[in-house]
C-alpha cells in the first residue's frame, strides 16, 4: 500500500505516518511546504504523479479564534482543499481520509455526540471544517476527532507543562466538556480504516470525558505537579480574548467503530501518563 499523508508535519500527521509505516505500507509524507492543498492544480498533479492508494488528509487551518476574521481562509484551507482532493481522489482511484473535528457540533445536546447527531457548528472553523466532510463525498472516510495532544505541535499538555514550569498562572474553563485524545491512538483507528477502505463518518476519540480544568489538573498530576496550581473560571470570563463560540458539550461517542467491533481507543488517562513520558517531563 502507497500512502499519501498531507499535513504530515502536524501532531496527527505525523503519527498516521508512522503507523502506517509500521504496517509496511510506502509513506509519502507532504508538509504544507511540499504541497498546497489549496491548489487544484498542485493536488491532482500530486496524486498523478504519485499515484497513492490512500491519501490522509491531515491538512487544516486550526487557528479556531483566527477563523473568525478569516473566514475566507478557512474555507479555502478546511474545504474548497477537500473538494481538490476529492476530485483527484475519484479521477486516480484513490480512497481518502478527511480528518475532522467535535467543533461541528453545538455542545446543547447533554450527552456525548454520536455520527447520526445532527451537526450544528457555532464557529467559522466549525462550519468550514462541517463544509469539508460534505466535499470528500459519501466514498470517503470521515474522522472526528477532539482535543487531540501529541508529541508533535502544539497542544494543551504542551500548554499546561510550560505554564508549569514557568510558574505561570493556570486557568482552565469548567464549563466546556468534551474528549481529551491522543495522536497515535486515533492513527491507529485511521490506518484501520483506511486499510479496509471504510467510507462513511467515524468519531475517533479516546475514552472517558472531562472539563478543561479537570484535564489540566490530570496533566500536572502526571506530570508529578500539585494539581491544586489549576484555577477554575468561565468561558464568559475569556470570551473577550476568544471570539470564537467553543461547544460547551463535545464529548465524541464513538459509536459507529463500537458497532461495527473495532477495537475501542483507550481511557485518555492511560495516554496522557504515556505522553507525558514520552514528552521527558
Amino acid at each position: 500500500m502507497k500512502v499519501l499523508v498531507t499535513g504530515a508535519a502536524g501532531q496527527l500527521g505525523h503519527e498516521v505516518c508512522a503507523c502506517f509505516g509500521c504496517v509496511g505500507a510506502e509513506v509519502v509524507a507532504l508538509t504544507r511546504a511540499d504541497l498546497d492543498v489549496a491548489s487544484r492544480q498542485q493536488v491532482l498533479g500530486a496524486l498523478s504523479v504519485i499515484g497513492p492508494d490512500v491519501v490522509v488528509n491531515c491538512a487544516a487551518y486550526t487557528a479556531v479564534d483566527q477563523c473568525e476574521a478569516e473566514s475566507d481562509r478557512a474555507y479555502l484551507i478546511n474545504a474548497l482543499a477537500v473538494r481538490y482532493l476529492a476530485e483527484a481522489a475519484n479521477r486516480f482511484d484513490v480512497h481518502l481520509c478527511h480528518i475532522s473535528t467535535d467543533y461541528v457540533f453545538s455542545g446543547s445536546k447533554g450527552e456525548p455526540y454520536h455520527e447520526w447527531d445532527q451537526p450544528a457548528p457555532l464557529s467559522v472553523y466549525g462550519a468550514s471544517k462541517l463544509a469539508g466532510e460534505q466535499e470528500a463525498g459519501p466514498k470517503a472516510t470521515v474522522v472526528r476527532t477532539s482535543w487531540l495532544c501529541g508529541v508533535n505541535g502544539n497542544n494543551v499538555v504542551k500548554t499546561v507543562l510550560e505554564l508549569a514550569r514557568r510558574g505561570d498562572p493556570l486557568k482552565f474553563v469548567t464549563d466546556q466538556r468534551g474528549s481529551p485524545s491522543f495522536a497515535s491512538d486515533v492513527a491507529k483507528i485511521v490506518q484501520t480504516l483506511c486499510s479496509d477502505r471504510r467510507p462513511g463518518v467515524y468519531h475517533v476519540a479516546n475514552e472517558g470525558e472531562a472539563t478543561w480544568y479537570e484535564f489540566a489538573k490530570e496533566v500536572l498530576l502526571a506530570a508529578g505537579h500539585d494539581p491544586d496550581l489549576v484555577e477554575p473560571i468561565t468561558t464568559s470570563e475569556l470570551s473577550s480574548l476568544r471570539p470564537a463560540r467553543r461547544p460547551a458539550n463535545s464529548v465524541l461517542d464513538n459509536r459507529a467503530l463500537r458497532l461495527a467491533g473495532i477495537t475501542q481507543l483507550p481511557h485518555y488517562s492511560e495516554s496522557l501518563v504515556r505522553l507525558v513520558k514520552a514528552l521527558g517531563v
